[in-house]
């Protein structure tokens, strides 16, 4: 029988007695043994959905839960008011939105997160980022356009300069000091 103690040594994500109880009594059993066998993923332990090493998306993808990429995603990528992790092996080539974002592999596109988006060492971000704080650790990459800080004003200013409204050519958004520069 296992304990939810062995569960916490092999670095698993614990699985919550409801959603096993809620499972028939065959793939209860089979839940808990497939725990058991397999080796500790390398999964965020707030990941509810992973698309893993070896797995190719083209398209679409939406959601609401928590999300951990370690596969290929080519197209859109919106998670609404969770958290979307680029795992080392992972690789992206879409428009992201997610309330977070953390990047530890390559990511190519429009990222907005809108709350922050972190840049892991081994992180590689080319394309734009929109979000509220940014965070990026010592050898993190990031090529392209940042917009840092109050995201709804830092719009507003864009829409108001490319309307001819008023801007003078000193006039840049302000950006919050954040941990990129610690």
């Amino acid at each position: 029988m296992w304990k939810k103690e062995d569960l916490k040594s092999q670095g698993v994500p614990e699985i919550s007695a409801r959603t096993v109880n809620s499972a028939t009594p065959s793939s209860a059993g089979a839940v808990v043994a497939s725990r058991e066998n397999s080796p500790a993923a390398p999964v965020s332990p707030r990941a509810v959905a992973c698309i893993s090493q070896g797995i190719r998306i083209k398209g679409e993808v939406h959601g609401s839960e928590d999300l951990f990429i370690d596969g290929h995603v080519e197209g859109k990528l919106e998670i609404g008011n969770a958290s979307l992790t680029i795992g080392p092996n992972g690789s992206v080539k879409a428009d992201v939105t997610a309330r977070e974002v953390i990047v530890r592999g390559r990511i190519e596109g429009k990222i907005t997160g809108r709350e922050k988006v972190q840049l892991w060492s081994t992180g590689h971000v080319t394309g734009e980022v929109q979000t509220e704080r940014l965070s990026i650790e010592e050898g993190g990459t990031l090529r392209g356009k940042v917009e840092a800080g109050n995201v709804q004003a830092i719009s507003a200013e864009a829409r108001a300069a490319s309307a001819g409204a008023g801007s003078k050519p000193g006039d840049s958004a302000k950006l919050s000091s954040g941990t990129a520069a610690d």
